[in-house]
């Protein structure tokens, strides 16, 4: 069976949207109305029955809420869900639907359902935030998988060890794989109950901020003002470029090649990862039953080839590395694969007047430690932090506030981007000094327990374990 191939390039289509619906809610899929059912048993609506929306209409073409949030991803719905429990009204603008897109079709069962090829590896910062938004409990949890150890595998035969494992972190798991259609379904069912936030379809054109707020412009003539403004928008973020917010960029020319595989040996939950050098970074990750998600960061030139290859050719060169540990490879039907382009992206600001940038928006990382997503919502819970412990006297959106935002995730942002652009520079470099001090280094950090605690408890979000 011919599989279905994507390329990163799509991801952002440049060509005008149609306008927008006149109505505010996008149609409910049913996988969504599953969610919902699963939402609605978790007791979410006990905290928001008594909070009235402080939403408020100037004209016909102005909506005024506290908080509007311009992106559709998971970690934009994370954060309209978090400022609506705290009790605040919120406008999420997402982009129109593309033309000729519909709603899925009803399956016999969520067991039959495709696995989706775009994979999470969820640490306990976001478990816990979306245990605490009632999000968790409304995953189709029979397709979450637990990461109970992770194996890490140097190049070369002589190459380097590291493995991690639950017990030594002293938890139940290391972390947890979840699919993004998974994630968004259960956000979407969530959002259904979120009666302060208005759900707006609309592409924006133009943003001014002001000592009264920030006000955003639609092409349709709408306006959306807010005390403050999130930009979730990407890692291309129109939020970021309208405040003239600087980058440092580095292309990584290479692209994430994602997919799924059954295989013969159980995986007992452990997560393999295998610096390649020349052929750059393999990662399977375990999901539910014999099955394994692949995250292959490749050079583009093989990129191109492992893109033109039928997954069965793909599924015998990861032989090479996983037939003793996992047996044969085979693709999960139907067949699906996609490519990602990888890059470094730093901006010079996580806030401007009135704005607070999270997620990709904010920064964008090498997928190396799995942890772009983790970083995203280790922002989430820092801004809503940071709103709720601010003083009576200042507003949402004051400078000082958000000022203590940007501290609050310098460190963590910093250090996952050195730790993740390090690790590419060591393990790209072909040479042959460089192979055996790293690989002697993976085997000594292998022996030392405090130290692989430390990276462990930083891994998982926590400050300790």
């Amino acid at each position: 069976m011919a599989a279905s191939r994507a390329s990163g390039a799509g991801l952002h289509d440049s060509k005008p949207c149609p306008a927008p619906r006149t109505d505010a809610r996008p149609a409910t899929s049913p996988a969504v109305k599953r969610a919902s059912s699963r939402y609605r048993e978790t007791g979410w609506l006990d905290w928001h029955i008594a909070i009235m929306p402080s939403m408020t209409t100037l004209t016909t073409s102005t909506i005024r809420t506290d908080v509007c949030i311009v992106g559709n991803g998971a970690i934009a719905k994370t954060t309209a869900l978090g400022f609506a429990q705290a009790g605040h009204s919120v406008t999420l603008l997402e982009p129109p639907a593309r033309p000729g897109k519909t709603v899925d079709a009803p399956t016999a069962s969520a067991a039959q359902r495709p696995w989706d090829v775009r994979v999470y590896a969820l640490n306990h910062t976001a478990h816990d935030l979306l245990t605490s938004l009632k999000v968790w409990g409304a995953l189709d949890l029979a397709r979450v998988a637990a990461v109970d150890a992770m194996d890490v595998h140097g190049d070369g035969e002589d190459g380097g060890n590291l493995g991690f494992d639950a017990f030594g972190a002293r938890v139940g798991t290391l972390a947890w794989i979840v699919e993004d259609q998974n994630l968004n379904e259960a956000l979407d069912a969530a959002l259904k109950f979120a009666h302060n936030v208005q759900r707006i379809e609309g592409r924006a054109c133009e943003l001014d901020c002001s000592d009264r707020g920030a006000s955003v412009r639609l092409e349709d003539g709408r306006r959306l003002e807010s005390e403050l403004l999130v930009g979730a928008d990407g890692r291309e973020s129109w939020v970021r470029g309208q405040c003239d917010i600087g980058v440092d960029y580095r292309m990584y020319h290479q692209r994430a090649i994602v997919t799924n595989f059954s295989c013969d040996k159980p995986h007992h939950g452990v997560a393999h990862q295998w610096f390649t050098c020349s052929d750059g970074i393999v990662a399977l990750l375990p999901l539910p039953g014999n099955r394994v998600s692949l995250v292959w960061s490749a050079p583009e030139t093989l990129a191109d080839t492992l893109m033109e290859e039928s997954l069965g050719e793909l599924a015998i060169r990861l032989g090479e590395y996983a037939d003793d540990l996992l047996g044969t490879l085979r693709p999960l039907q139907p067949e699906a694969v996609a490519a990602v382009p990888l890059v470094l992206i730093k901006p010079h600001a996580m806030v401007a007047p009135h704005v607070a940038l999270v997620g990709d928006a904010a920064h964008a990382v090498h997928p190396l430690a799995g942890h772009g997503m983790n970083l995203g919502f280790g922002d989430v819970v820092d801004l809503l932090a940071t709103v709720r412990e601010r003083e009576e006297r200042r507003a949402i959106g004051d400078e000082r506030v958000l000022a203590r935002y940007a501290r609050k995730r310098k460190e963590d942002v910093v250090l996952m981007q050195l730790a993740t652009d390090g690790l590419e520079r060591l393990f790209g470099a072909n040479l042959e000094p460089l192979r055996v001090v790293r690989n002697i280094g993976l085997n000594l950090l292998d022996r030392m327990p405090a130290v692989k605690r430390r990276l462990m408890a930083h891994a998982m979000g926590k400050s300790s374990i």
